[in-house]
């Protein structure tokens, strides 16, 4: 007899399978909007919880604050206005980032989002005197760099959007920065120059990756830090590979592999060596994992 799945087991699944950068910044955007929508209203010393976070937490433009508390060019991306802010970030973000991390890589894709949105914070401090310096919350800017790249990666891509035809992505992100340089200085608290910055350093940083730079390298480094076996340079690292290239010559119950699995092979290894297994698709490390248990 048919057994209709639970709705909190449906959503578990399907959370879980989102990549997990998305995942993880979805996660931590939604739990700090529902803490500020639940306890956000006590009162502390005359005013809110809420008003002490963004205080505390929100990007201030203003130079000397900026240099003096840095660490608001990453806190700030995780702060929301309200409900339709965080939904149509966290939407876009999904809709486009997901495509991008597939094809990326968790690290590489994590580089371009923050880097994004703290370009787009630097690009708010060099052009607050023309603008002014109003405090900013929210993940717009590094959900523009990853929009820039999705459409850098996939032009033609078909967009729908409510009531419009099929738009190619490269002209439904060409439009959202045009609306934001039109409105810019407009007065109406949206943050365009964040939006500006983290688009800009999304271009970037996607051509570079093209261009061959390893982006994942900015990545690693703090990986370690929590997980020194990441590094690959442990001792016990390197005795595992000693151990093993002792051994190589001694090869038995070798499954060879057809022509069109050494062609599929070769071309996995030339990507990996132009832009690093972060490169690869979901479809293409599978297939790399299946050969490698086969060889």
């Amino acid at each position: 007899m048919y057994q209709q799945d639970s709705f909190w087991n449906s959503f578990k699944r399907g959370f879980m399978q989102m990549p997990t950068v998305i995942r993880t910044l979805i996660a931590i955007n939604v739990i700090v909007f529902i803490f500020q929508a639940f306890f956000g209203g006590i009162q502390i010393g005359g005013q809110t919880l809420n008003r002490y976070i963004v205080e505390w937490l929100g990007f201030n433009p203003d130079l000397v604050t900026a240099v003096t508390q840095p660490w608001r060019f990453v806190t700030y991306m995780f702060l929301h206005g309200g409900g339709f802010h965080l939904l149509f970030n966290m939407l876009w973000l999904w809709w486009m980032g997901r495509a991008v991390e597939e094809g990326l890589g968790p690290r590489t894709f994590a580089v371009i989002f923050f880097g994004a949105g703290i370009g787009g914070a630097f690009f708010h401090v060099a052009l607050s005197f023309l603008y002014g310096s109003s405090m900013v919350i929210g993940a717009s800017g590094a959900v523009f760099g990853v929009m820039v790249a999705f459409a850098y990666m996939y032009p033609t891509m078909p967009i729908m959007l409510f009531l419009l035809p099929p738009i190619q992505a490269r002209y439904v992100v060409a439009g959202l920065i045009l609306f934001d340089v039109l409105f810019i200085g407009a007065g109406d608290n949206v943050a365009r120059l964040v939006h500006l910055g983290g688009a800009g350093i999304g271009y970037l940083l996607v051509k570079a990756h093209y261009n061959g730079v390893d982006l994942s390298k900015f990545v690693r480094p703090i990986e370690k830090i929590w997980n020194p076996e990441l590094s690959g340079f442990s001792k016990k690292n390197k005795e595992k590979k000693r151990k093993k290239n002792r051994d190589m010559y001694s090869v038995s119950d070798v499954e060879i592999l057809d022509e069109e699995e050494v062609s599929d092979l070769d071309d996995i290894l030339e990507k990996i060596s132009k832009k690093g297994y972060d490169g690869l698709t979901k479809e293409e490390k599978k297939k790399l994992f299946d050969l490698s248990k086969r060889n």
